[in-house]
C-alpha cells in the first residue's frame, strides 16, 4: 500500500518539476531575459545554460531520491 502513496508522490512532484521547466523556458521570460542591458554579456546563453542546468540537477535529485531516506 505505501507503494502506491509513493510512487504518486513521486509523480506529482515530476509533474511540479515540468511545470518548473516551462515556466523558464516560456517565451515571455525568455524575451525579458533576452532585452536585459548587456555589457557585452550575452545574458540569454548564460540564462538557458544555467536553467536547463537547474532542471536537469532537479530531475537527478527527485529519480535518485528513495523513500527510506
Amino acid at each position: 500500500m505505501k507503494k502506491t502513496g509513493m510512487k504518486s508522490r513521486k509523480t506529482e512532484r515530476l509533474m511540479a518539476l515540468v511545470t518548473i521547466a516551462l515556466l523558464l523556458f516560456c517565451p515571455p521570460l525568455v524575451i525579458v531575459v533576452d532585452n536585459l542591458p548587456s555589457f557585452n554579456v550575452g545574458w540569454l546563453p548564460l540564462y538557458l545554460f544555467c536553467a536547463w542546468a537547474v532542471v536537469i540537477a532537479l530531475t537527478a535529485w527527485l529519480m535518485e531520491h528513495r523513500a527510506d531516506r
